[in-house]
């Protein structure tokens, strides 16, 4: 795994463009935003979801244990993209791209995510913060890597010893990885970890243990706690809704109906997130380095195939833009993609190649740590991963 991954676009352009002149290059009409377009892709998935619901219904109607088995199971699976797809939909909303209607948005939005067990509002308010600064290495607030220096003073190791890290056994990384894709969600939701070390509100520093459920945390202003107060009651609902009917179908059954299929959703959400801002060629900035412009070009476009493209409504494939310009709903991605890439040249960054899966093993096995000494003439501030030997 290396740099060389990443596939650059035919024209070789080192300067990062102005904002300005990216928008400029982006057709209108992809910043506007379609209410009756996006409405008939949340009925698809409900209907997705409701359909599949009535099917997993019906699985004990199977005579054969197996075979009920491999029907849950796909079942399972396929819900839980259909709810990665609405958890998206409502992540539209979130950016107030799902509509021209902001009212319109937090509705959908909150009903959505509520549905999945997320706080809507409480995730939008600290998500913003994300885009807002993306790639700084203190106030982005998800996924901010370790500094080699930090690491090793955290691990009581010397910098040179930190190469021996990226070489555990495979079945430890891959034991760690599994804890990553069924806890990372809820960590992140309930103690604000991978937060960078100034990503509070109004700066006032990493809010560590923060919880997203708690309308008085510090992650919020005060003014924000009705919000909060709202992303909790959509929960409580849903909860309630939960155990009423496992009070029917059987607690058994409402874990394989609804447990496993969430369970999905929190793997979907942890990889995508992950693997969009994280790669040997995607530099972090220090504050000094850092421009929301460089920090928006430090994703990475990847690829889920179908999935992706189906179920995803593509925010795999065409994540650049989205941190460029948020509003831009997400069927419109692609042709302001292509009218951007031009401009970018070898800012741009994709992996069309590498599965989507084995991407995220590798990744999570090598990409530990970064340093401002891991290129030759690295400039004054940009952070690379680590990889291996190449610490030394």
């Amino acid at each position: 795994m290396s740099g060389a991954d990443i596939k650059p676009a035919e024209q070789v352009k080192n300067e990062v463009p102005t904002l300005k002149e990216l928008k400029d290059a982006i057709p209108k009409d992809c910043f506007e935003s379609s209410l009756p377009h996006s409405l008939l892709y949340l009925a698809r998935d409900i209907l997705y979801c409701a359909a599949l619901i009535y099917a997993a219904l019906h699985i004990h109607l199977i005579p054969s244990l197996p075979l009920r088995a491999v029907a849950w199971a796909t079942y399972t699976f396929f819900q839980g993209c259909v709810g990665t797809g609405l958890w998206i939909l409502a992540h539209e909303c979130g950016h107030g791209a799902f509509s021209k209607h902001q009212t319109v948005n937090n509705f959908i939005g909150w009903a959505a995510h509520s549905f999945l067990m997320v706080p809507y509002f409480s995730w939008q308010i600290t998500h913003a913060r994300h885009h807002r600064y993306t790639g700084h290495m203190e106030k982005d607030t998800v996924f901010v890597p370790w500094t080699d220096k930090d690491l090793a003073s955290k691990k009581n190791l010397k910098i040179e010893q930190l190469k021996h890290l990226a070489e555990e056994t495979p079945i430890v990384s891959f034991v760690q990885l599994i804890g990553h894709q069924l806890m990372g969600w809820q960590l992140y939701l309930f103690l604000n970890v991978t937060a960078g070390t100034q990503s509070g509100p109004e700066d006032k520093g990493k809010i560590a243990y923060a919880s997203h459920y708690n309308p008085s945390s510090a992650l919020f202003t005060p003014s924000q706690w009705i919000l909060i107060a709202y992303s909790d009651l959509g929960l409580l609902i849903m909860g309630s809704i939960v155990y009423y009917f496992s009070t029917i179908i059987g607690g058994w059954n409402m874990f394989l109906l609804y447990v496993v299929p969430y369970l999905w959703v929190h793997h979907w959400l942890i990889a995508i997130t992950y693997l969009q801002h994280t790669h040997p060629a995607v530099p972090h900035y220090t504050p000094e380095a850092w421009t929301y412009t460089k920090g928006a070009l430090a994703t990475i476009d990847r690829t889920t195939g179908f999935i992706g493209r189906h179920f995803f409504h593509e925010i795999i494939d065409y994540h650049v833009v989205h941190h460029l310009f948020s509003r831009i709903p997400f069927y419109h991605a692609e042709r302001a993609t292509k009218a951007i890439q031009p401009l970018l040249g070898e800012n741009y960054h994709e992996e069309k190649e590498e599965s989507f899966l084995y991407s995220l093993m590798m990744t999570f096995r090598k990409c530990i740590y970064v340093s401002e000494n891991s290129r030759p003439g690295a400039q004054p501030g940009v952070l690379h991963f680590v990889l291996g030997d190449e610490s030394k």
